[in-house]
């Protein structure tokens, strides 16, 4: 019978995308892992990989539709039609690759029967199993809807003897409703929006439906201005030293092949503040009254690009050298512009750091990125006097505004957390001990 593909669970609570590109046709012969279509999500633009080899039945959405968690996306030929063409078909892909011969520890598992028809399990999971060479089919999935995730890869490719029988995924539906295209849709935004006026009676108009991603952007925003209340501490940085040094050291790192930048300097200066008030880095689970403490420190930084803001994350700020932040960064940042993100690029951040210095302004106050607690904002540095003792000095005076959730800290606390930026980033030499 024919094997229908939905849209997998993509992880991190989304729960649709919007489709970009078909990169199939009906009556195409694809190979397990092929990419099948290319989506994007509130997260990232990303390819969807064909769950098995077959033919290409029907293909059930289009560009810029977008559809739910659970939509079918392709349905495949039944196995014995799999391997016929369709009459008049397009272009037919190579045959599959043999299977490579299983162990004989994974022999076991397969005996207990392995999973009839796609295997539930998202693009990032099932790339990992691709490189500790695990076969998704003889493994159990733990996830919702029995979909496999990363934890089940990992504990199958450590105990790979380990036997028991396999969960089958759910039956999957052959036909869901359309989704509306995004532009016809209400915003999400969880409060009851008053109708606006007729504009056209006051002049000409034009309407220009939002992008997945900027719809996302304005689900996100006011699900977070909404739910958290805000509190903004202002505050200045003394960065003459610090500047000096990147100024005196641009070129001596180019030539190591790292791009020093005032950003890489700010995110291991909060990574190493938030050691030190730990309540920034964390999320309040409303549900059971906990603030749920992060013991690492995964930092975003906000990227403008032509789609939309993006923030990537880099992992692990607090353990790393400065060096290696600042490789991480650029290579991100260029990554995120030119739309090659990965999700495990944009997921798993605790706090966010937002610079808008290279677009000027003297400051701004920062929507915290739900559900965390924290962002940091920076402004333009600029020379300004400052009075020491009898003497007026010009100094470079970098603008901070940090925003934070009042539910878990107090503006004495926000206080504290901006001083501890602050005397970091006026003592550099703290953050160059690991350069």
């Amino acid at each position: 019978m024919p094997r229908p593909f939905v849209l997998p669970d993509l992880g991190e609570g989304l729960t649709e995308a919007e489709i970009v590109k078909v990169l199939v046709k009906e009556g195409d012969l694809v190979r397990e892992d092929m990419p099948l279509l290319e989506v994007e999500t509130d997260k990232a633009q990303v390819e969807i990989p064909s769950p098995l080899s077959g033919r290409v039945l029907t293909i059930h959405v289009e560009p810029h539709q977008t559809v739910k968690v659970g939509a079918v996306l392709v349905t495949f030929a039944d196995a014995d039609e799999a391997t016929r063409p369709a009459p008049g078909a397009g272009h037919v892909s190579p045959p599959a690759a043999p299977t490579p011969r299983a162990p004989a520890a994974s022999t076991a598992a397969a005996s207990a029967g392995p999973h009839r028809g796609p295997v539930p399990a998202t693009p990032a999971t099932r790339r990992l199993a691709r490189e500790l060479r695990v076969d998704l089919r003889l493994v159990r999935g733990t996830g919702s809807g029995g979909r496999v995730t990363d934890e089940d890869v990992r504990a199958a490719a450590a105990a790979p003897d380990r036997g028991g029988p396999l969960t089958s995924p759910p039956a999957l539906e052959r036909a869901m409703p359309s989704e509306p295209p995004a532009a016809a849709r209400p915003l999400a935004v969880g409060v009851e929006v008053p109708p606006l006026p007729r504009f056209e009676q006051w002049g000409p108009v034009e309407r220009q439906p939002l992008s997945h991603l900027r719809r996302t952007i304005a689900e996100r925003m006011t699900l977070s201005a909404t739910v958290i209340p805000h509190v903004t501490h202002f505050d200045r940085a003394d960065i003459t030293e610090l500047d000096a040094i990147i100024t005196r050291n641009v070129e001596p790192a180019r030539a190591r092949g790292v791009t020093l930048t005032l950003t890489s300097f700010l995110l291991k200066a909060v990574a190493l503040a938030l050691r030190d008030h730990p309540q920034f880095n964390a999320s309040l689970d409303t549900t059971t009254g906990e603030m749920i403490l992060k013991r690492y420190y995964h930092l975003g930084v906000a990227v403008a690009t032509e789609r939309g803001l993006i923030v990537p994350v880099i992992r692990d700020v607090d353990q790393k050298p400065l060096r290696e932040v600042a490789h991480e960064l650029a290579a991100l940042a260029t990554r995120v512009r030119e739309g090659k993100a990965t999700l495990d690029d944009l997921r798993g951040g605790t706090c966010t750091i937002t610079n808008i210095g290279a677009l000027g302004g003297t400051g701004a106050i920062p929507i915290i990125n739900y559900p965390e607690v924290a962002i940091l904002g920076v402004a333009r540095g600029r020379l300004e006097p400052v009075v020491r003792g009898d003497h007026i000095v010009p100094r470079m005076l970098l603008p901070l505004s940090l925003t934070f959730d009042h539910r878990v800290a107090d503006g004495a606390d926000g206080a504290r957390l901006a001083a501890a930026i602050i005397g970091r980033l006026e003592h550099p030499e703290q953050l160059l001990l690991d350069l």
